[in-house]
């Protein structure tokens, strides 16, 4: 491993402007560090990705932040039982524990704990080893699944001493009785239990995958579980393991601070998620409603030109909610999004809806509202068309939602669900025909 100067040098070379990480160091150096975030940390990491671990999480120490690192062992375990000619038998996905298997599980814990341990060691980050007193548990069902544990309280002192002396602390997830005993306790559970005794700003699972995926078997890089939820779970698609652990963390989400997120990447796109606006992996939040307006009834219209002036930096026509034929207007509940469609009968593509305005917060990015308000948008208007002025920042995201695009000197034209060339060609000419209304403050 390099020292510790070319790991932050080669970390802040990925990651966004300058502008975004002060923001978000910022925004974590406001929470009290104690609970600024827990990092679970399956197994197969440990395996196959150690060094990009230890290397993300000392950039983590070195810009003054301790996460509580909580991991499991399940592939070393499976390993260690089939050396010794055990079989590895699950109910319900728990692993059935005998007190062979919990003597071969406690030793594989150890060992894998002190590797991260010494791992974070080498590179000049202070750790604190926590494998016991933590975790108070009971047997969860003994006929069925034998020494596995069932979390009825959490003992944060260990932790909490940890993080006060300056040292990362790295869990295990083995619990006790009061009497005593050893549990095995699965690693998914013991964190959420974690998260629900402490309730941290960020919950954040490091996988192989880097993040949760859709049908083609791409990341979903935010869920906003308020709008989000019902529609992913109706999903054929969504596989077991992702409904799972999709119900899994809104429960998690449900008993913690509203301000609270959990984040799902990889260990060598932890800095990048954390610290950038587009991220680099599934951010999920438990969000809020998009709302949609066939009006502006019921609409803060000083509230929206605000919206629109702050994200565009441009003053808004003074007429222009006079002017416009509107039909459809969605907004986020905070007003740090909003998509308005207008659809002109007389114009010279009657038949679609063009995107007027789209404008998204860079707090709302941050946190996904705007993929959601895109996504709500998209499933309601099965063709669309917009323009952007060319070298606008945002154009690269547009032509990954477009299916098609048109340039000329000053604008570029975009569209989804029109396949008629003249019903193209109607649309180019609407856009490119639209006089602009916003302008530079000052202005006239």
């Amino acid at each position: 491993m390099g020292s510790t100067q070319d790991v932050i040098v080669r970390l802040l070379r990925n990651l966004g402007s300058r502008k975004e990480v002060e923001q978000y160091l910022k925004q974590y150096a406001a929470v009290d560090q104690q609970k600024f975030a827990i990092i679970k940390v399956g197994g197969a990491i440990l395996d196959e990705d150690l060094e990009a671990l230890a290397t993300s999480l000392v950039f983590l120490n070195q810009v003054g932040l301790y996460p509580v690192v909580i991991h499991g062992a399940g592939p070393q375990l499976d390993r260690a039982l089939a050396q010794a000619g055990i079989p590895t038998e699950r109910v319900n996905g728990l692993r059935v524990t005998t007190p062979r298997i919990l003597e071969i599980a406690r030793r594989v814990f150890l060992r894998e704990n002190l590797r991260l341990v010494e791992a974070l060691e080498e590179m000049g980050t202070r750790t604190r080893p926590i494998t016991a007193g933590v975790f108070e548990a009971s047997l969860l069902d003994e006929p069925r699944l034998g020494l596995v544990g069932k979390v009825e309280r959490v003992h944060v002192d260990a932790v909490r001493s940890s993080l006060r002396a300056g040292h990362l602390p790295i869990l295990a997830c083995l619990g006790e009785t009061p009497g005593g005993q050893i549990l095995n306790i699965n690693a998914d559970v013991a964190a959420r239990e974690l998260a629900l005794a402490t309730q941290p700003f960020k919950m954040i699972f490091l996988t192989s995958t880097g993040g949760l995926l859709d049908e083609h078997g791409r990341i979903i890089s935010a869920i906003n579980l308020e709008e989000d939820f019902a529609g992913l779970m109706a999903q054929p698609s969504l596989n077991g393991g992702m409904r799972l652990k999709l119900q899994e963390i809104k429960l998690l989400l449900d008993g913690l601070p509203a301000t609270s997120s959990v984040s799902i990447t990889s260990p060598d796109h932890l800095a990048k998620e954390l610290f950038t606006h587009t991220g680099s992996g599934t951010l999920v939040r438990r969000g809020e409603r998009i709302l949609r307006h066939d009006t502006l009834e019921g609409i803060d219209r000083d509230r929206l030109r605000d919206l629109l002036e702050a994200c565009f930096q441009r003053k808004l026509d003074e007429h222009y909610f006079d002017k416009k034929p509107f039909y459809r207007i969605y907004l986020s509940d905070s007003y740090r999004a909003t998509a308005i469609l207008t659809l002109d009968p007389g114009g010279r593509a009657p038949l679609t809806p063009y995107l007027d305005k789209f404008a998204v917060t860079s707090e709302a990015q941050g946190v996904g509202i705007g993929g959601s308000l895109w996504t709500r948008m998209k499933s309601e208007n099965p063709k669309l068309f917009w323009r952007a002025r060319n070298g606008n920042e945002i154009n690269p995201w547009y032509f990954q939602q477009a299916e098609g695009s048109y340039r000329n000197e000053n604008w570029t034209v975009f569209w989804y669900g029109l396949s008629s060339f003249d019903d193209i060609r109607a649309c180019i000419d609407h856009a490119l025909c639209l006089p602009a209304t916003l302008r530079q403050h000052g202005t006239v």
